[in-house]
């Protein structure tokens, strides 16, 4: 009897050391928190066995499912859904954020109040909506988890204050804007923040770290020097940003580093020759920049227990097949520069202010002399440039004749430099042509624009354009031809997809196709406004400060067209898919009319162009449906959709702003003042007006726009915006 009480005792102690121990059953305000955060979760499968009968402590773990306690509370909650990330939305796969209902306001209310709540995972459960301050209520939270979600705006910098976090992984989410300084943080080991859109300024980190990963973000600056104190350092992963400026050879000896990828930026300049490696690197991946020279030996050909992968530079020594030539990296790495950041003020000084006078004093006199000297010269350097435009017609083989000048009252000043930056315009030969394209390969076929085929093409320098070929259906006099390739020069804006230059070729064995015109554009490879329209990750960037500066730029694009050249271009096929966005989602219009003879019966200059006042105002009226997709957020493919979307917008007009917010896009509510938004509906219905004669001229349109976006400023800088991200 004796022995069986001893066996049955070890059995117990045994039973109690294999499963993990709670005093006691979660108190019953613990145990109703858990059921509220599944009914927040929108009952995700891997929580759908949960019952009144469940003993949360003593759920088995799973990968997708870990509950720990301790002392009858909470320490511990990782849940791992099935829903994709914005990264990985496959079309056809259905919605993968929880409904429209969902408020990431009320499940952090619910999640803050496990007192005692040291790990938090979240993952891929379809979370969207901004983290809220209200996070600086977890006291004791040491690991914090919300990968693969949709969760927006910035990185609450209340996380900066969580003194015991190890761990910070919010990767493959929508954040935006800049990282919290994190430096504070003495125990932080692990931060993750890859796959958002975070940026311009590389983030301020804790030297504790040992695993960093930033890759797939929009940081902009140079890598900063103060990395080289972080000599516990194990992994660093930026790749996929636009970092530039030198590649800081520290980072190769850093401790304890095994892990460095650094690839698809734009780092630029050599490595010294010099540079030692830790022992401890095993993994380097520098491609897809812009460096130059040769690799240190300690990650050159002859390193040894080391990946290096260095391809897609301009580096001299490797596959030199799998590297630029020098003058590729030499001339991207001039166009780029890093974000300046601002530096704090810090209050002067009374010699300081007296200075500042005195300097005010000289500065005001030296800018009354500057002024006279650039009266003087202007006369002079509108010579020189009408000089330059000139010069271009004179390089061909036949002479333009005497064409009446651009009336220069019309075209504003900021237009007629809207071009700046872009490479001087130049004719190509048929070889370069032919070059650039691989002999026109059906691999770099684009598809077919309203006025001809499209082919993407690379220069020599590494540039990559379109090639759009025209071919004439119709003999021209050369001299009549010229006339239009000097108009064509001239389609240089920051607002369009800007001419590089053309190419002529004559076949005179085919009288009846006399010339082929090959135009050379500059080549936008970030997408259409549809792409950000319809693509979940990029439709978080546009928020209604971003949509009002890509409605205006398209605006002083079509202002350009219709006055920046005479005569002006007209029905221009403003779709949305033809707003291109540039990397800085600068708008540029694509697929605008060319002002070539490609009719039967044209022999005068830009005769077969629509120039009548009607065909001007059909321009506005597809301006109109621009705004209308950008306030809405809905793409119009039929009349009828547009009638529809335009009638419950001037409905929710007259029943007040309440109704309005109501019909708008709900990505960027709470991004726009009402009165903002009210005004660019008004003219935009203006613009949808079905007598020509109403619609607003391109620069009332203009005008309109830019009260809007003071309107939206004044609202912002109030911290209006701040508070609604």
């Amino acid at each position: 009897m004796e022995t069986s009480r001893v066996g049955f005792c070890l059995l117990l102690c045994t039973i109690f050391m294999v499963v993990p121990v709670s005093i006691g059953q979660l108190t019953s305000t613990e145990t109703r928190l858990l059921f509220q955060v599944q009914k927040l979760l929108e009952y995700p499968e891997v929580l759908q066995g949960w019952t009144k009968w469940t003993n949360f402590c003593y759920l088995p773990h799973s990968p997708s499912l870990k509950i720990v306690c301790a002392n009858s509370r909470v320490t511990e909650i990782t849940i791992v859904g099935n829903r994709s990330s914005p990264a990985n939305v496959v079309p056809g796969s259905g919605p993968q954020c929880l409904s429209g209902k969902f408020s990431m306001d009320s499940l952090f209310t619910v999640l803050t109040k496990f007192s005692s709540l040291r790990v938090l995972s979240l993952v891929s459960l379809g979370l969207w909506g901004p983290l809220p301050p209200k996070i600086n209520r977890f006291h004791s939270l040491q690991a914090l988890n919300m990968t693969s979600n949709f969760i927006s705006g910035r990185i609450p910098k209340q996380i900066a204050s969580f003194q015991n976090l190890t761990s910070l992984v919010l990767a493959d989410n929508l954040f935006n804007g800049s990282v919290p300084d994190l430096t504070g943080l003495p125990l932080l080991k692990v931060v993750n923040l890859g796959g958002n859109l975070l940026g311009p300024q590389f983030p301020s980190l804790s030297q504790s770290l040992v695993s960093i990963t930033l890759s797939n973000n929009s940081f902009r600056s140079q890598i900063p020097s103060g990395l080289k104190k972080f000599n516990q350092l194990q992994r660093l992963d930026i790749s996929s940003n636009k970092l530039v400026g030198p590649l800081p050879s520290f980072l190769l000896s850093l401790a304890s580093i095994q892990y460095l990828n650094l690839a698809q930026n734009q780092l630029s300049g050599a490595l010294a020759s010099t540079t030692d490696c830790s022992n401890n690197l095993s993994f380097v991946d520098i491609s897809n920049n812009l460096l130059i020279g040769k690799l240190p030996s300690c990650i050159g050909s002859n390193s040894r227990n080391k990946t290096v992968i260095s391809s897609w530079n301009c580096l001299s020594t490797g596959n030199s097949n799998r590297q630029h030539p020098y003058s590729f990296c030499n001339k991207e790495a001039l166009a780029v520069k890093p974000v300046e950041s601002k530096e704090q003020e810090e209050p002067g000084i009374n010699l300081g202010l007296i200075l500042g006078i005195i300097g005010g004093v000289v500065a005001i006199a030296g800018a009354i002399a500057l002024l006279m000297f650039v009266i003087i010269r202007r006369s002079r350097t509108t010579e020189d440039a009408n000089y330059d435009e000139r010069s271009i017609v004179d390089k061909m083989s036949v002479r333009s004749s005497p064409k009446p000048p651009i009336d220069s009252r019309r075209v504003p000043q900021t237009m007629r430099s809207a071009a700046i930056g872009l490479p001087r315009y130049r004719v190509f030969s048929l070889e370069e042509i032919e070059d650039a394209t691989n002999n026109f390969n059906p691999s770099n076929f684009m598809g077919e624009g309203s006025q001809g085929q499209l082919y993407k093409g690379w220069l020599v320098d590494g540039s990559v354009v379109v090639v759009k070929c025209l071919k004439l259906q119709q003999k021209h006099a050369p001299q009549n031809l010229m006339q239009h390739m000097e108009v064509l020069s001239k389609l240089r804006h920051r607002h369009l997809v800007s001419v590089l230059g053309h190419c002529i070729v004559t076949y005179q064995d085919h009288p009846n196709v006399a010339s082929t015109v090959f135009v050379v554009f500059e080549h936008i490879s970030n997408g259409s406004l549809r792409d950000h329209l319809t693509d979940w990750k990029k439709k978080e960037i546009l928020k209604w400060p971003q949509r009002m500066a890509i409605t205006i730029g398209a605006a002083r694009g079509v202002q350009f067209l219709h006055t920046g050249i005479s005569p002006g271009i007209y029905g221009n096929d403003l779709k949305i898919d033809n707003i291109l966005l540039d990397e800085t989602l600068t708008p540029k219009i694509s697929n605008y009319n060319i002002p070539l003879p490609l009719k039967t019966g044209s022999e005068s200059p830009l005769s077969n162009r629509l120039t009548s006042d009607e065909n001007e105002k059909e321009d506005i009226y597809q301006l109109g449906v621009l705004l209308l997709q950008a306030i809405t957020g809905k793409l119009v493919t039929f009349s009828n959709e547009l009638d529809g979307l335009k009638l419950e917008l001037e409905k929710s007009l007259a029943e007040g702003p309440s109704k309005l917010r109501g019909v708008i896009d709900p990505s960027i509510r709470g991004t726009f003042a009402d009165e903002s938004m009210k005004t660019t509906v008004e003219f935009a219905i203006n613009c949808l007006s079905k007598d020509s004669t109403k619609r607003p001229s391109i620069e009332d349109v203009l005008w309109n726009l830019q009260y809007s976006i003071q309107v939206q400023e004044g609202w912002a800088s109030s911290g209006n915006l701040a508070t609604h991200m």
